[in-house]
């Protein structure tokens, strides 16, 4: 443990448990950003991007790369395709209704 670690009252015990805080994080960070967690959820996620640098700086990254993936995504359809499928989505109700 460096003198760092220490001025800052992490050791060893606590590394453990912010490494199981981290992985919560990190496989929940989507529903974060998607404003798809349950508010205590929500809240406990927020408190620890607010301490943890690394997840922060990981939430900041994927948060850009949506926002960019959204952008790029804005095109329209064809009409021609757009009708094309809403002939088939109306046929495969049709046949689903008469089954």
């Amino acid at each position: 443990m460096s003198s760092d670690d220490s001025s800052q009252g992490t050791g060893p015990a606590q590394d453990a448990d912010t490494d199981v805080d981290c992985a919560r994080a990190l496989e929940r960070m989507f529903s974060f950003i998607d404003n798809e967690l349950p508010g205590a959820d929500f809240a406990e996620i927020q408190r620890h991007l607010d301490e943890c640098a690394p997840c922060l700086g990981k939430y900041d990254l994927e948060r850009t790369v949506k926002a960019l993936v959204a952008r790029s995504c804005s095109e329209r359809a064809p009409e021609s395709l757009r009708q094309r499928v809403l002939v088939h989505i109306r046929e495969v109700h049709y046949r689903f209704k008469t089954d």
